[in-house]
């Protein structure tokens, strides 16, 4: 593995953190870095709802299959395909808020959190339940959650790369 892309490689699923919490300018480094994601046209058709208040997280940990975990904060990525739609170029929301996900999640490995991606959509039972715990409105539609805390586990780096998926100039 090529050194200059180590932060990549580290980024690993973490299911166990500390108690500490995360502090407020760390959490907009990761909404920082969320949003210098590429975004089709530029339409940025992403919103960001930071849950940190425990008992709120345990509530929306609740609602996700994947979800009792111990993070102290959580990020939730959201799509406004209303902001992404026009005619000539289509709707790529979730494209876009995935790009913003996967920075965000590079993003805490640089910081040395933890981070697990939790889905929501299309899971449309799952996203009425967390647009009504958060408020968010209807035209807002929760791609996935991400938690984040301070990791109480290690896991070394690594590459899942499978040569035997990769093809040249044509499948």
């Amino acid at each position: 593995m090529d050194p200059r892309l180590e932060i990549i490689y580290r980024r690993r699923s973490i299911r166990s953190f500390t108690s500490r919490p995360v502090e407020r300018e760390l959490l907009l480094e990761l909404l920082r870095a969320a949003m210098a994601a590429p975004s089709a046209v530029n339409r940025q058709p992403w919103e960001f709802v930071v849950v940190t208040e425990p008992e709120r997280l345990s509530q929306l940990q609740e609602i996700l299959h994947y979800g009792p975990y111990s993070a102290t904060a959580a990020v939730l990525v959201c799509g406004r395909p209303d902001l992404a739609h026009n005619e000539a170029d289509g709707n790529f929301w979730a494209q876009d808020c995935s790009a913003a996900t996967e920075n965000l999640l590079i993003a805490a490995s640089g910081l040395e959190l933890g981070s697990l991606w939790l889905p929501v959509y299309p899971k449309g039972e799952v996203i009425r339940k967390v647009n009504r715990l958060l408020g968010i409105p209807s035209f807002v539609i929760p791609l996935n959650v991400i938690l984040i805390g301070w990791p109480d586990e290690h896991r070394p780096p690594r590459s899942q790369f499978r040569e035997e998926r990769v093809h040249w100039e044509q499948y």
